[in-house]
């Protein structure tokens, strides 16, 4: 990330940022497809004034990223949402500066919470494993209706209804603090037939990111053919999706 990046807890001196965030909120989820709880300015800038959110701009003010936390069942789950970077700032490191902080905010407020999300991002589900959360099924997510409300902007609404709310396009991801183990990248030392020794940094994300990906097209491909299909999923294909979910995950 660039350096002169600077990522830090928002304040109300932030506020007049807060209709710009808004906006880009609204416009990438427009070029995504897909939609995201809308959350007016004033939204915004209540959390601001809270201190349950992370700003990143630059050394001249110039806005570059924002994210906010919220609580459900009385603070028993935590979700840090709205994750949005200004296009010209994207694939600069910066996303991955303000999940850490926002999470390191969160863990700080709500020491005892799980915190959790629901993304169709490959990067942002990286970034998860990297902080510790594990893919989840919907049913460990919080049963707040006013979260699940949120989902009503998304277009694929329809599906995460069809399916009881059990399934959709977007990935789980839970980190529970009772159970959750500190992730650090380990290195493996391995003694090869000649005796050589070999160092081998293992990996944090669980896994394979081009095997994801595929997985999540295809989970795409089944779900959205159930809605055309008025609901009804091919039974052979939800056993092979629930096979590969498995395969992928543990």
């Amino acid at each position: 990330m660039d350096n002169s990046i600077i990522v830090r807890v928002a304040t109300s001196s932030d506020v007049h940022y807060a209709e710009t965030i808004t906006h880009e909120m609204a416009e990438s989820a427009k070029a995504r497809g897909t939609g995201i709880a809308k959350r007016s300015p004033d939204y915004v800038a209540a959390k601001m004034c809270e201190g349950k959110a992370v700003i990143a701009h630059t050394a001249d003010g110039t806005w570059v990223g924002f994210c906010y936390i919220e609580a459900w069942e009385h603070e028993k789950y935590v979700a840090n949402s709205g994750l949005i970077v200004s296009p010209p700032f994207r694939k600069s490191g910066v996303a991955r500066a303000i999940k850490k902080k926002i999470f390191e905010l969160s863990r700080q407020k709500y020491p005892h919470a799980k915190i959790f999300g629901l993304t169709t991002g490959l990067a942002v589900m990286k970034i998860n494993s990297e902080l510790g959360y594990e893919p989840v099924t919907y049913s460990e997510l919080t049963n707040d209706e006013e979260f699940w409300k949120g989902c009503q902007s998304c277009v694929n609404y329809e599906i995460l209804m069809s399916k009881q709310r059990k399934n959709c396009l977007c990935t789980a991801m839970l980190y529970d603090p009772a159970t959750a183990r500190v992730q650090v990248p380990v290195v493996q030392t391995v003694v090869t037939p000649k005796g050589k020794i070999k160092r081998r940094r293992r990996r944090m994300f669980k896994g394979n990111l081009k095997l994801f990906e595929r997985w999540i097209r295809f989970k795409q491909f089944v779900l959205l053919r159930s809605r055309k299909n008025g609901g009804n999923a091919d039974a052979a294909k939800r056993s092979a999706k629930g096979i590969l979910t498995y395969f992928i995950f543990w």
